[in-house]
Order: C-alpha cells, then sequence, then structure tokens
C-alpha cells in the first residue's frame, strides 16, 4: 500500500488580507450618537423636491400624448416645451388641443405640460385633448359625467388600414384588363 504525499500548501489569505487594506477603505460604522445634520432633511430640501403633478395618456391614431396636469407653478400650457399657441399653428389645432380645458374653465388655472409624438397635427391636437380630459377626471372625478356627455373621454378606435399584398393600397388593386 502506498501512502499519498501530503503537500503543504501556504494560505494566501494574509496576502489577500493585505491587498484588500490598500484598496478598499476602512469601513465606517455610524451610529444614531454620531448623527450629522446631512442625515436629516432640511425644510429647504423638501421645498426643493419636484411639484406633484397628475399623469394621463391620450391617443388619436398614432399620435401619444403624455399630460401632465401641476396644480401649483405658473398657469400655462406646455405642447414640447412650447406654448400651445405656438406648436399648434393652425387656430383649428389650439382649439382642438384645448378644448377639454376651456370646457371644463381650467385653462388658466394649472400649470400644463404635454409631450406629443407620432401622428399629424390633426391627431396629436386629438391626442392632447384625449389626454387633458383624461388627466382633469383623475384630479376631480367630478368632470367624467360632462367630458364624457361631449365625446372628450372616448378613445377613437379608427386607424388607417394597413396595405395588403398584390394590392396598391388597403384596398387599392392595380387597373385590371379583361384580356
Amino acid at each position: 500500500m502506498v501512502k499519498p504525499k501530503t503537500v503543504k500548501i501556504k494560505k494566501a489569505e494574509p496576502v489577500a488580507e493585505k491587498i484588500a487594506e490598500t484598496i478598499l477603505p476602512p469601513p465606517v460604522e455610524k451610529e444614531m450618537d454620531d448623527a450629522m445634520p446631512e442625515d436629516f432633511p432640511l425644510e429647504k430640501d423638501i421645498a426643493s423636491k419636484p411639484d406633484r403633478y397628475f399623469e394621463a395618456v391620450g391617443r388619436r391614431k398614432t399620435a401619444v400624448a403624455r399630460v401632465r396636469l401641476f396644480t401649483r407653478g405658473d398657469k400655462q400650457f406646455l405642447v414640447n416645451g412650447k406654448p400651445y399657441q405656438e406648436y399648434f399653428s393652425l387656430a383649428q389645432d389650439q382649439q382642438t388641443a384645448t378644448a377639454s380645458m376651456r370646457k371644463m374653465k381650467c385653462l388658466d388655472k394649472f400649470k400644463v405640460t404635454v409631450i406629443v409624438k407620432g401622428g399629424g397635427r390633426n391627431a396629436q391636437a386629438e391626442a392632447v385633448r384625449h389626454g387633458t380630459a383624461r388627466v382633469l377626471v383623475d384630479f376631480n372625478n367630478n368632470f367624467k359625467k360632462r367630458l364624457r356627455k361631449v365625446g372628450y373621454l372616448t378613445r377613437d378606435p379608427r386607424m388607417r388600414e394597413r396595405k395588403k399584398f398584390g394590392l396598391k393600397r388597403a384596398r387599392k388593386a392595380p387597373q385590371w384588363a379583361k384580356r
């Protein structure tokens, strides 16, 4: 019977500890007796937090509008960082975009910021109207009945029909010849 040889291996733990001491800072232990003033927020820090807001999403065709309604701040209506009169150049689109706010007589009572993407200008204006109506209902549920009656809370489901193969568009076919 052959005895297996025992080999002594030097432990690498002391080397690893020395490396860790040089690389890592020593752990800091804090107790509540050592509480520093920076551990507790001041009143001005609490006041500098972002304002509370109500948020809703409005859609029309492929346009999507994310609407935020702030109860505090400047009383303005911004669409993609611009005043709505500047963003929607046509008066009809301006009327459409602010219709739900005007219906509830809230146009000059809140700060409203909208981020709208996709679609054309008309679809974007209708998406903004849908989003502002939804956010007003989130703010005050009593607005729901009036906004529903006018039709501003209803999502218009009409979308562009897809193109089919063998056709030029969704339904337009190439010219047919008998012979």
